[in-house]
C-alpha cells in the first residue's frame, strides 16, 4: 500500500488572533479519512517549532519508508517558520530520502497534494 506522511504545524499552537484551532484540527482529522479512501496509508505529525520539533520529526520519517511527504501550508507559508521548512526538508533528505515532497496549500488539499508525486 501507498504510505503518506502529512507534517503540519500544531493548529492548537498557532499564535494567530481568531484561528479555529479545533475546526483547522477537524478539516486535517478529515483529509485523513480522505487518504484511506484513495488507498493510502497515511499518518499525520503536527509540530510546534520548539525543542522538540527535530525529535518529533525524525521520529516520524523514520518509523517507516514513506512514498510522499506532505509539508503544510501553514509551515511553508508563514515567513518567520522559514528556518523550521528548510530544516524539514533537509530531515526529510536525511532521513526518508526514497519519499518524494509535496506540498499542500491548505489542509482540504493534501491528497491531491500527494497524488501530483505517487
Amino acid at each position: 500500500m501507498t504510505s503518506a506522511l502529512l507534517i503540519g504545524y500544531d493548529p492548537h499552537a498557532i499564535p494567530v488572533p481568531d484561528l479555529d484551532g479545533a475546526a483547522v484540527q477537524a478539516a486535517l482529522d478529515a483529509e485523513m479519512a480522505r487518504f484511506g479512501e484513495h488507498g493510502i496509508d497515511a499518518a499525520m505529525t503536527l509540530i510546534v517549532w520548539d525543542g522538540s520539533a527535530e525529535s518529533t520529526l525524525i521520529a516520524s520519517l523514520t518509523e517507516r519508508p514513506w512514498d510522499v511527504v506532505v509539508i503544510g501550508g501553514g509551515i511553508r507559508k508563514a515567513e518567520p517558520l522559514l528556518p523550521l521548512f528548510e530544516q524539514i526538508l533537509n530531515l526529510i533528505r536525511r532521513h526518508a530520502p526514497q519519499a518524494a515532497i509535496a506540498f499542500n496549500t491548505h489542509p482540504g488539499d493534501s491528497v491531491e497534494a500527494a497524488l501530483r508525486r505517487l
